[in-house]
C-alpha cells in the first residue's frame, strides 16, 4: 500500500509488504488443490508471496513475478522455485505486451497517485483502461489499473485474482467504474474485511478482494469480515466458493455488501416504496469557502484585534467541536467568538480597494512573509488575499462526521470554509422542516451508505453524496426541530432522540412499519458501529 504524503523510500516506491498470513490464505483460496496453474505477481517487491508459495509446497505449472524496482527484484530471484520467472519491469508495460495468459493472479499493487506516474507508466496505464473500454483519469490509482490489466491477464475460459486493496474501492468515485468492470467481467466476488487495521502505521483500511470468472451468468458478492489478519490460518475457503449476493448493477458502492440480503432488499425498495425523495430534492450542496490557507484567513478575536480587521471580519464556523446544537444561532457564534475559537473569516476587497489605514496591509504583508502568496489555490488569484466564493448558506452539513452525521441551521448567518459543506435550500422548502427531517435512523443509514469510512472511525462525505441520502421531508416536522435541538444540545444519546424523531418522522408521517424502523437502525448501527471500531 502506498500514501504519497510521507515521502519516504519505502512509500515512493509504492510498497507495503503484505503479511505472511494474507500472502498464505490468498495462494489457498486461489490454487485450492489444483496442481497445473500459471500464476502472476504483478507487483512481488521482495517476494513475501513467491516465500509462501515454497513454504505451503503448493502445486503450480508456473509462476512469474514482476517489480519495478531493481533491488526488490533481485531478492525475489533468489527465492528458489520450479518453474519461476522474475521480470524487472512495470506491470503496465509488461500488461500491454505480454502474450502469455494465467489462471491466477495474486498480489498487493502499488497505492500511487496518477501524479506520481512518470509520463510512460501514465501512457501504459491509460493503454490499459482503453483495452478495457475504460475512461482513465487523473484521479486514477495505480492499484486500479493494477485490477483491471490484471483481469485481462487472465485466461479466456476462466481464471482468479487475489488482490490486497485499499477499502476505498467500496466506496470512493474515482473507483466506480473499476466496480461496474468488475460486476461484469467476473462471476463470484468475495470480499474480506479486517475488524483491526491490517497497516497501522499508514491508518489505511484495507480489503482482500477474491474474484473468479466461470463463464456462468451469476453474478454473486459476498462480505466477510475478519478480527484480525491471524483469523485467516483457520479460515476454511470452502466458505467462498457460493457467495449468495447478486450484484446490484445501479448499485453505486459496495458497502451495501456489509448488510444481509433482507437489509439491502430494504435499502434498495424502500424510496420507491415510501416515496421517499434524497436531500437532493429539496437543497444543493456545495462545498465550503476555499481560503487556500486556512490558518491564515480564519482567525481568533485576539488577531483581528491585533491588526485592527474588524472590517474585513466576518462571522464563521469552521470546526463541527464548535456547533454543538442543530440551530447554530448568534448567541453560539458570540460564544466562540469570546473563547479561543477561529471565529472570523477575513474577507479583503481587492488592492485597488483596500484600506490602508488599518492593519490589513500590515496583517497581508505578514502573510507574503510566511509564503501564502505562494500557495497554490492563493497563487493563482489576481490579488492573492481576496478570498472567492463569499456565499453564507441556510444550513451546514459536516464534512467528516464521528459518532453520527449532521445537518445544522445556519441561523447565525455565518460563512464556513471546506471543513462543512454549504447548503442552500430549494424554492418551496421549508429550512425547519427540513433540518428536522434528516434526523432519523433512515437517512442516517444511507448516510453511512454514500460516505465512506476514514482511518479513526470518520465518516466522510462528498457534496454529491449528501445529496444521494434519502430525506423524508414532511413540513410538519418543523415542530420537532426544538426538541431535537434541545436535546442536542444537552448531549442526549443520539439513540434515544432517534426513538422519539423515527415516530413521527418515519412511522407517522411516512407509513413505516416498526419492523421498517427497526430495519433501518439496525442498518445504521451495523454501519456506522464497524467504522467507530476502527479508531479503538
Amino acid at each position: 500500500m502506498k500514501l504519497i504524503e510521507n515521502a519516504t523510500a519505502e512509500k515512493l516506491r509504492g510498497g507495503f509488504y503484505t503479511p505472511e498470513p494474507i500472502a498464505e490464505f490468498i495462494l489457498r483460496w486461489g490454487i485450492n488443490g489444483s496442481s497445473d496453474f500459471d500464476i502472476l505477481e504483478p507487483s512481488c517487491g521482495d517476494g513475501v508471496f513467491l516465500e509462501q508459495l515454497k513454504e505451503l509446497k503448493l502445486k503450480y505449472k508456473s509462476i512469474t513475478a514482476i517489480e519495478f524496482d531493481e533491488i526488490e527484484a533481485k531478492k525475489a530471484e533468489k527465492i528458489v522455485l520450479k518453474n519461476k520467472q522474475i521480470i524487472n519491469d512495470d506491470f503496465h508495460t509488461y500488461c500491454n505486451n505480454t502474450l502469455k495468459r494465467f489462471d491466477l493472479i495474486v498480489g498487493n499493487p502499488p497505492y500511487i497517485r496518477y501524479q506520481f506516474f512518470d509520463k510512460k507508466q501514465q501512457v501504459e496505464a491509460g493503454e490499459i483502461f482503453t483495452r478495457a473500454d475504460l475512461t482513465y483519469s487523473k484521479l486514477t490509482n495505480a492499484w486500479v489499473s493494477f485490477v483491471v490489466g490484471s483481469s485481462l491477464l487472465l485466461k479466456d475460459k476462466g481464471g482468479k485474482i487475489g488482490f490486497v486493496l485499499p477499502a476505498e474501492i467500496l466506496q470512493v468515485s474515482f473507483a466506480l467504474q473499476l466496480r461496474k468492470f468488475i460486476a461484469q467481467f467476473y462471476n463470484k466476488i468475495n470480499i474480506i474485511s479486517f475488524e483491526k487495521l491490517v497497516f497501522p502505521d499508514i491508518q489505511q483500511e484495507v480489503v482482500l478482494l477474491l474474484c473468479e470468472k466461470n463463464g456462468s451468468k451469476e453474478h454473486n458478492i459476498e462480505h466477510l469480515e475478519l478480527k484480525d489478519a491471524s483469523e485467516l490460518k483457520t479460515l476454511d475457503t470452502a466458505k467462498l466458493k457460493s457467495p449468495q449476493k447478486k450484484i446490484d448493477f445501479k448499485s453505486n458502492k459496495w458497502t451495501f455488501y456489509f448488510l444481509e440480503q433482507e437489509e439491502i432488499d430494504f435499502l434498495e425498495n424502500i424510496a420507491k416504496k415510501r416515496n421517499i425523495q434524497t436531500l437532493g430534492q429539496y437543497a444543493n450542496v456545495e462545498v465550503g469557502i476555499t481560503t487556500g490557507a486556512n490558518d491564515f484567513f480564519t482567525v481568533p478575536l485576539t488577531t483581528v484585534e491585533e491588526y485592527n480587521l474588524q472590517a474585513y471580519a466576518k462571522p464563521m464556523v469552521g470546526r463541527s467541536v464548535q456547533v454543538n446544537s442543530v440551530i447554530f444561532t448568534e448567541k453560539d457564534w458570540e460564544q466562540n467568538k469570546f473563547s479561543k475559537a477561529k471565529a472570523h473569516l477575513l474577507t479583503f476587497p481587492d488592492k485597488q480597494n483596500l484600506n490602508r489605514k488599518n492593519g490589513a496591509v500590515k496583517y497581508i504583508a505578514h502573510g507574503e512573509s510566511l509564503g501564502i502568496h505562494k500557495g497554490y489555490k492563493t497563487g493563482i488569484r489576481n490579488d492573492w488575499f481576496v478570498v472567492p466564493s463569499l456565499k453564507v448558506s441556510d444550513a451546514l452539513f459536516i464534512r467528516r462526521n464521528n459518532l453520527y452525521p449532521r445537518l445544522i441551521i445556519n441561523e447565525a448567518g455565518a460563512y464556513t470554509t471546506d471543513t462543512m459543506h454549504r447548503v442552500f435550500v430549494k424554492k418551496g422548502t421549508d429550512i425547519n422542516a427540513l433540518t428536522a427531517s434528516y434526523y432519523n435512523s433512515l437517512s442516517f443509514a444511507f448516510t453511512e451508505v454514500s460516505g465512506r469510512s476514514h482511518g479513526g472511525g470518520v465518516l466522510e462525505l462528498m457534496p454529491n453524496e449528501a445529496e444521494k441520502v434519502l430525506l423524508p421531508y414532511h413540513k410538519n416536522n418543523a415542530k420537532l426541530l426544538s426538541k431535537i435541538d434541545k436535546l442536542i444540545r444537552n448531549k442526549t444519546d443520539i439513540e434515544d432522540i432517534l426513538k422519539i424523531t423515527n415516530q413521527i418522522i418515519l412511522k407517522e408521517h411516512f407509513g413505516l412499519t416498526q419492523k421498517e424502523i427497526n430495519l433501518a437502525h439496525g442498518i445504521w448501527k451495523k454501519l456506522s458501529s464497524r467504522r467507530l471500531n476502527r479508531s479503538k
